[in-house]
């Protein structure tokens, strides 16, 4: 079972709302209800601007949690040493499965993100202003609200205001990505680091941040740093958006100040009153057991504490029903589809992790998950982007979060709880330009006797297993090794290897149970 999220789900708020405000009111705030509901904003000057943002310790609200006023400063320094205008970028670029919290503020408060970036430009005295989006939903949002405001990408303007669209996939949210697609190229990462404040859209210093974060500027902005400090935390002011989906009643996207507690955040979503786990920060986060999640609180700091993230703010319970390791395995397998094929522990350690985690599932035993240990140690701080690493974390915290579980399954084969696909994933079979292919390799094992040539075609995918038969990763072909995949299944001996759709995602079966000729 795979039940993705909706575009815009439903949206509850704690206590007094802010960047929520109206939206009891109407479905989506034009720029006639947003005046109404937030009133006008004056511009600020740099300065000011970044002493606003350091006061209320803002934070970019995209995962990495990078201080907004050092960002600021450091485009508006190099942008004064090289004597060229910066350019601002808003990254709404939501293509985790799990996340839609910049989604509903793209669809239900555009112009509240629009404050904060045309704030930030005026106060950078860029001429640029991009808005990356991944959804139909959130591009013709955006676009009304830039028709709104008069503004428009036509030369000769005083800012140019553009969106750009960029596929619905892990790696599009990627800094570097997200720059190569407004630069009018493919939205992957860069491979070579360059900070985007030095070299970014153009080659100028560029202000790239979360869509969330611009709309929590042009609140701090509204309010001042005395009255935004009223609500959250003394180290952590102001309110968090957050996506709670897994094992719910409600999947919902909730407006919290920080510091609430993360038991009552679970129950107003119907969670169960003692999950068995909690995945914090998405799919690039950690897990926290059920105890430890109902006695934490919604900090970035707090959450670091418990051993967990707040991340890009997704927060995924599971049940005591569904087996913990089956959800990480689906998981898994989409984060190695994700890879953008550009560098070796992205496109072959990731397939490698999981096909390791899933031929531990599947009765390995103890020398599958040490071969498993090994493959993610192998991909840690290789990557040419965050995407290897953040899929390492989430593979790390899985063997060290569910030891039991991990001890069932590779002693006693398994655990005895099925796999219920809790965690969201987008619909199988989805396409675009390397993401998974909606086929699966599969192996007839009566026919299999173990050549080996199908492991030399596509290793990403196949492996040699220590009984001398192949070990085929469990996940969707990603569309760059499709051509690899269909290859292997031609020059196949015995006919054994095909192509097959694939099913909706679940814990495999013992592969060393299934009858082989």
């Amino acid at each position: 079972m795979n039940t993705p999220l909706p575009d815009v789900p439903e949206v509850r708020v704690v206590g007094l709302p802010q960047l929520t405000a109206g939206f009891d009111l109407v479905h989506r705030l034009d720029l006639g209800m947003h005046l109404k509901v937030h009133g006008a904003l004056e511009p600020m000057v740099g300065e000011r601007l970044a002493d606003l943002a350091e006061a209320v310790s803002l934070n970019g609200r995209g995962g990495a949690g990078f201080p907004f006023a050092k960002k600021l400063r450091a485009v508006a320094k190099s942008a004064i040493r090289r004597g060229v205008r910066p350019v601002v970028v808003v990254n709404g670029s939501e293509g985790e499965p799990a996340c839609r919290k910049d989604t509903v503020l793209l669809c239900r408060a555009p112009h509240l993100i629009l404050d904060g970036a045309l704030l930030a430009a005026e106060a950078l005295g860029a001429r640029v202003l991009a808005i990356a989006v991944t959804r139909d939903s959130t591009e013709a949002s955006m676009r009304e609200a830039i028709s709104e405001r008069g503004l428009t990408d036509r030369r000769g303007k005083g800012l140019r205001v553009r969106v750009v669209r960029t596929p619905e996939r892990m790696v599009s949210g990627e800094a570097s990505s997200v720059i190569s697609a407004v630069n009018g190229g493919p939205s992957l990462p860069a491979g070579r680091k360059v900070r985007a404040s030095d070299s970014g859209v153009g080659g100028a210093p560029t202000l790239l941040s979360n869509a969330e974060t611009f709309a929590q500027l042009a609140m701090a902005a509204r309010l001042g740093p005395q009255r935004y400090a009223n609500i959250g935390l003394s180290d952590e002011p102001g309110t968090v958006m957050l996506t709670v989906s897994g094992s719910v009643a409600r999947p919902t996207v909730l407006e919290v100040p920080v510091g609430t507690p993360m038991r009552y955040v679970l129950e107003l979503c119907g969670a169960p009153p003692m999950p068995q786990a909690v995945l914090t920060g998405g799919y690039h986060g950690d897990w926290i057991d059920g105890l430890t999640a109902v006695g934490a609180i919604i900090s970035r700091k707090a959450l670091r504490t418990a051993g967990g993230a707040l991340g890009a703010g997704a927060i995924l319970p599971i049940g005591p029903e569904t087996c913990a390791l089956g959800e990480s395995l689906r998981i898994a397998n989409w984060l190695a589809a994700e890879t953008a094929g550009q560098c070796g522990p992205c496109k072959l350690g990731l397939p490698a992790a999981a096909a390791g985690l899933s031929d531990v599932l599947g009765g390995g035993g103890p020398t599958a998950l040490e071969a498993l240990k090994q493959v993610t140690q192998a991909v840690k701080g290789r990557g040419a982007c965050k995407h290897p690493d953040g899929s390492v974390r989430f593979f790390q915290s899985t063997l060290n979060a569910f030891t039991d579980d991990l001890a069932a399954h590779v002693l006693s084969g398994g655990c005895g709880r099925p796999t219920q696909g809790v965690l969201p994933l987008p619909n199988p079979g989805y396409e675009d330009e390397g993401v998974p292919s909606g086929e699966k390799l599969a192996v007839d094992w009566v026919l299999c006797e173990g050549h080996g040539l199908c492991a030399g075609v596509v290793p990403e995918m196949i492996r040699m297993g220590p009984d001398g038969y192949p070990v085929i990763a469990d996940m969707t072909v990603p569309m760059h090794l499709r051509a690899n995949a269909q290859r292997a299944v031609r020059r196949c001996p015995e006919l054994a290897l095909r192509l097959e759709q694939a099913p909706a995602q679940q814990a495999p079966p013992s592969r060393k149970a299934l009858p082989r000729g």
